[in-house]
């Protein structure tokens, strides 16, 4: 055979010829001569390979180069040419030398892959697995799993592929499992995948986990129900059910949907059924009914589509009735066709299936109900809202409330356990079987309870339901039997068991004890509700209130001649009882019962007793008030009030009213500082009433001299000087202005400037109105300081802040103090002559008190007299009289002119023998009138 001209040698190969044949073994030069020849024709290059091949057979370098030129050749060639066949027997001869190497094998591979040579290249995939080690059986069997999963591969093959593989490499059976359902092996599929999830040490490299698996199973299995046998599918959804809970209601439904695609409808009702009454959360159940409810309404839907066929039937069973006639008992046919009409093969049954579906949906509430009970059937709402569902079925509620009791542990409870004693013995009453309902309470009260109040609720309904019933007697026996104490053996035993009962602690219940003395009160006598309370202070369990029942019972009595039985005395004793037993401030009712009773009762033939009483409850609260102040708790300060005007009436009424100003006196030291004001304000009219309005002067005073908020200083300045005026002391009431102007900011407070303005034009002149616009900027100043340098939080509490304590904070802070201030306390005079007493009082306080030395105030107002003035005609001047308001001497006046009205009819000795029984207001008329 004749070689082309262009397939020989050139001059320029000449160079690399005589190297190779000088030295045809050296790679390096072959290598290098192909090198040289890149852009040469492959027909060229191929002779050159062979050249080289054929002195080198080992090579694997020259072998891979040569390899892929031929696989870049036939790359865009079909596979039917015939350079396919040229490659295949390259690569065979290469093979025969590098069988050792996976890379030959592998491009080999995948070109007999690409060719479509299912046998040829099933038979090479088998001798590369021969000839390779087995730690490189990973490299082939990675195209083999992609040669035997394409298109035209026999099933029965591929299958023998992957059991092999599955043979080298457990692990990835997941993957055979996915190529099992996508060639539609179901039946294999199931199998591999249950034994899967049957295997314990198996470890998903997909991630996959035992859930999901067991869902895909499930799915597999109910999805394609018919074609899969050999299995126990209902074991192994159940199986699943009980491993799996958080995917409980899909797997019911999915054992359901086995059966329905079974055919089986019955057993997938049963399923259904099974499912809603095991699962124990709604989201399962709410999946379960739908599915349910769906599954019956379809079923429903083609029952009624399957009617038409009714007339054919009909035919039918004419016929029958014809062949009746015909005693033809042994013919086949005809014992079909009975069988076959037969009314539980009848199809139209489209009634009782509408019946089942709106049965199941009216059971819905009921259902969803006892989910609710199987998450927690100690759940006492449940069941009440169980029995609502079977209103008017007394039969199923009465069941309901048995099955209650029975199940529900009083120590797990959630809720009140009593409560469904009590409801399901008022169901017994309700239907008018009271004995029934008694047996049922019976059996409640042995009942261990967590709680003792819901024992003692029990005893309570139990004596109201025989009250309904007007069994009077049978009340008061279980009221008495419900607060026995137990017997000293009973405690005994219960001691050495070591678990203590309720009932053993149920004769303490205050609820009982309570129902037990109304009972007594209503329907027992005097003695008998005595002694119900006796032992109720015995027992330590009263409250006030029931002092004060106790109290109020014994005052007013259920006797028909009330002046006979009154026992006064004996409520007072249990009021003392009652304010030892109790502290502040739960004796504060206690206190002012007993005090409003025991004045109402005695008046004033006790007074000295009263007066004790009053002086013990003001002394107990004034401890109660320092220890609670000692522990840093709220003082009951607040309680002292009524106690302090209930014994003021009192001196006013029937004692003195020196000692009534004194208690009024007292009780504005003892109030809290929020009522100091309203305290005040009572003293000060009630001495206005008594003494007159000078007598008030004392308590302005002290008013503003003591501990009031600022706020309540000003108003009382603005009062007291609001008197003054009213008097005539107009120095006084200005200098009361100026005090209380401290107080006051002109920003925020320009009602007391006006005030104050108003009254500078009316009694003022010049000076004094400079002087008081003067004070004004001053104080102006002083807050604008003080806002400007103290912080956010501290303005905010302005009203409660005085003056004083913010230049404190300025001080401390390194602020100088204003300057207006300063040259105003230089200006005012200093004088020795006040007392010790005034030097503890605020600057520009003037004092209602005797002035030392006789020496006032002096009026620096100049007054011009006109120039023909006279001073005898001074002598002619008449001085206006005013008439004295009755105001200023207060009641005195009232209670005098009362007196003369009567006239002077009783005798000298019968005012001596009364003046010991006589209020301080008329002891003051009657020396008024002697004088």
């Amino acid at each position: 055979m004749s070689i082309a001209q262009d397939l020989y040698p050139t001059e320029e190969d000449y160079l690399y010829e005589e190297e190779v044949l000088r030295n045809p073994n050296n790679l390096k030069l072959w290598w290098r001569y192909l090198i040289a020849k890149s852009d040469a024709p492959f027909k060229k290059r191929a002779i050159i390979y062979e050249r080289a091949l054929k002195a080198l057979p080992g090579s694997y370098k020259l072998w891979h180069a040569y390899l892929r030129e031929r696989l870049e050749i036939v790359r865009n060639l079909p596979i039917t040419h015939s350079q396919y066949q040229t490659l295949n027997n390259t690569f065979e001869r290469a093979l025969a030398t590098m069988h050792k190497m996976p890379r030959i094998w592998t491009m080999f591979l995948q070109s007999l892959t690409h060719q479509k040579l299912i046998t040829r290249t099933r038979r090479t995939f088998d001798r590369a697995l021969c000839a390779l080690p087995v730690t490189q059986h990973d490299r082939i069997w990675e195209c083999y799993l992609v040669f035997v999963s394409q298109r035209g591969v026999p099933i029965d093959t591929s299958l023998r592929v992957y059991k092999r593989y599955l043979k080298y490499d457990p692990s990835h059976i997941e993957d055979f499992i996915e190529f099992l359902v996508n060639s539609q092996l179901w039946q294999e599929a199931a199998e591999r995948l249950a034994g899967v999830l049957n295997d314990d040490q198996f470890y998903s490299i997909k991630g996959k986990t035992k859930h999901r698996l067991w869902l895909e199973l499930c799915d597999l299995l109910t999805q394609h129900a018919t074609e899969i046998s050999g299995l126990n599918v209902d074991a192994i959804i159940r199986g699943g059910i009980r491993k799996f809970t958080d995917e409980v209601g899909r797997l019911w439904t999915s054992l359901a949907d086995y059966y329905i695609r079974r055919q089986l409808l019955e057993k997938a009702r049963d399923v259904f059924e099974e499912g809603m009454t095991t699962v124990v959360t709604v989201r399962d159940f709410s999946v379960i009914f739908d599915a349910y409810s769906q599954f019956e309404d379809s079923v429903l839907s083609i029952k009624m589509d399957n009617m038409d066929d009714s007339d054919e039937e009909d035919g039918n069973e004419d016929d029958i009735e014809e062949d009746d006639e015909e005693d033809d008992r042994l013919d086949i046919e005809k014992l079909r066709k009975r069988i076959s009409c037969f009314w539980l093969k009848n199809d139209k049954d489209v009634d009782l299936r509408l019946a089942r579906y709106e049965h199941l949906m009216d059971r819905r509430p009921e259902l969803a109900n006892s989910v609710l009970l199987r998450q927690n059937p100690h759940n006492v709402e449940q069941w009440h809202r169980r029995v609502k569902l079977f209103e008017g079925n007394p039969t199923k509620q009465i069941l309901t409330y048995t099955e209650a009791v029975r199940t529900v542990d009083p120590m797990k409870a959630v809720g009140k356990p009593h409560t469904l004693w009590v409801a399901f013995a008022k169901l017994y009453e309700t239907h008018g079987d009271v004995s029934n309902a008694r047996v049922i309470f019976d059996k409640a009260v042995q009942v261990n309870y967590k709680a003792v109040d819901h024992l003692a609720s029990i005893w309570c309904e139990w004596a109201e339901m025989e009250l309904r019933h007007r069994n009077l007697k049978g009340a008061l026996e279980l009221m008495k039997r419900a607060t026995a104490e137990p017997s000293v053996e009973v405690k005994r035993r219960v001691a050495a068991d070591g678990n203590e009962p309720v009932q053993m602690k149920v004769h303490k219940s205050l609820k009982l004890w309570t129902f037990y003395v109304d009972l007594e009160e209503s329907l027992g006598t005097l003695e008998s509700t005595r002694v119900v309370y006796e032992k109720i202070l015995d027992l330590r369990i009263a409250t006030p209130q029931i002092i004060i029942n106790y109290a109020m019972l014994l005052e007013v009595s259920a006797n028909p001649n009330p002046l006979e039985h009154k026992y006064f005395e004996d409520s007072f004793k249990v009021y003392e009882r009652g304010v030892k037993i109790f502290k502040y401030p739960h004796v504060k009712d206690i206190w002012v019962t007993y005090l409003s009773k025991f004045v109402q009762r005695y008046g004033k033939s006790k007074l000295e007793r009263a007066r004790e009483i009053f002086e013990k409850a003001v002394e107990e609260n004034a401890m109660a008030e320092a220890f609670e102040l000692f522990h840093k708790f709220k003082a009951p300060a607040e309680s002292v009030k009524p106690l302090y005007l209930q014994y003021a009436k009192l001196e006013e009424d029937y004692g003195l009213a020196k000692r009534a100003m004194r208690v009024y006196d007292q009780a504005t030291k003892a109030v809290p500082p929020s009522e100091k004001l309203g305290m005040y304000e009572i003293y000060i009219a009630r001495a206005a009433d008594i003494f007159g309005l000078p007598k008030t002067r004392e308590i302005y005073e002290q008013a503003i001299e003591s501990r009031l908020p600022d706020k309540d200083v000003k108003v009382m300045c603005l009062r007291y000087a609001e008197l003054e005026k009213n008097l005539g002391e107009i120095d006084r009431a200005r200098a009361l202005y100026k005090h209380a102007s401290q107080f006051a900011n002109p920003k925020s407070d320009p009602d007391f400037w006006n005030k104050w303005h108003e009254f500078e034009v009316q009694h003022g002149n010049k000076d004094t109105y400079r002087e008081m616009r003067r004070i004004m900027r001053s104080v102006d100043a002083s807050y604008s300081q003080t806002h400007f340098i103290l912080p956010e939080y501290l303005m905010q509490k302005d009203q409660m802040q005085t003056l004083d304590e913010a230049k404190d904070v300025l001080k401390k802070a390194g602020v100088a103090e204003d300057e207006m201030a300063t040259l105003e306390r230089q200006l005012l005079p200093t004088t020795n002559e006040t007392s010790a007493k005034d030097g503890g009082r605020r600057l520009g306080f003037v004092s209602a008190g005797l002035q030392q030395n006789g020496e006032t105030t002096a009026n620096t107002e100049d007054i011009e007299l006109p120039e023909d003035s006279d001073p005898e005609d001074e002598e002619k001047v008449e001085i206006a009289q005013k008439e004295i308001p009755d105001a200023v001497f207060g009641g005195l006046v009232r209670k005098r002119d009362e007196a003369d009205d009567k006239g002077k009819e009783a005798t000298d000795t019968e005012n001596k023998e009364s003046d010991g029984h006589l209020g301080a207001l008329e002891r003051i008329k009657r020396m008024r009138r002697g004088a």
